[in-house]
């Protein structure tokens, strides 16, 4: 996404997405499979590929040129003491230079296009929403990735519905964004609002290990956990 339209509205076309199903049912609620979202962009043909699956599609991620872009966007479903969430992550700076030369610009591309990645993932498992409606109504949780303390954080984007319609566009929206401050709409929590998920074995939440194999710095540890007063830094 690093060539995203920077200046004109954030919009979802339909007809540029691809949807893969690798080994998930359609329709079988996220609460009880483990379902994940692997969403790759083209700078060739401006097209999105959803893959849909019970972990990270690490083929859709190979390549030289993917490996430098690094634009892509994963999301996994998490039940956590019976209340469902979408864990969105984006990678921002680390591992390359180039990153985090331009760390803020990706920061910036990221957070403008999210409601048309979000707005992906409901249309592209779209049998899923139509059985199940109360998933747009799941709050979001984003993580963006980077080894800059400024950009490395997570944000409470609200429920789905609301997280995936289209940013107002304009000079005070852009100005908040490369300032790094929060939109109106979008929340850092508070140690008390992260969701943490039982210290034991439950049916309450779902699945008891990410699918996502990215650093989890940003994860809450379980409720009687030593560390559980505050977020991990």
């Amino acid at each position: 996404m690093q060539r995203a339209r920077l200046f004109g509205p954030a919009i979802f076309e339909a007809s540029k997405l691809r949807v893969l199903f690798l080994g998930v049912d359609e329709e079988k609620h996220p609460g009880k499979l483990p379902r994940a979202y692997t969403l790759t962009h083209s700078d060739v043909t401006a097209k999105l590929t959803l893959a849909v699956s019970h972990t990270v599609n690490g083929a859709q991620l190979q390549g030289w040129y993917n490996r430098l872009q690094r634009d892509e966007v994963v999301a996994e479903w998490k039940k956590v003491q019976g209340h469902m969430s979408l864990h969105v992550h984006c990678h921002i700076s680390g591992g390359h230079v180039l990153h985090d030369l331009i760390a803020g610009l990706r920061h910036y591309i990221f957070r403008k296009e999210l409601p048309v990645v979000l707005k992906a993932f409901v249309h592209g498992d779209g049998n899923l929403f139509s059985r199940h409606p109360e998933l747009e109504e799941a709050t979001v949780w984003v993580y963006f990735h980077s080894n800059l303390p400024r950009f490395n954080r997570v944000e409470c984007w609200g429920p789905l519905r609301d997280a995936a319609a289209p940013a107002e566009e304009g000079a005070a929206a852009a100005a908040a964004a490369t300032a790094e401050q929060v939109p109106v709409q979008v929340q850092v929590p508070a140690a008390g609002e992260w969701p943490r998920r039982c210290p034991r074995e439950c049916d309450c939440c779902f699945p008891q290990h990410n699918l996502i194999p990215w650093p989890h710095q940003h994860d809450v540890p379980a409720a009687d956990s030593p560390n559980s007063a505050k977020p991990q830094q």
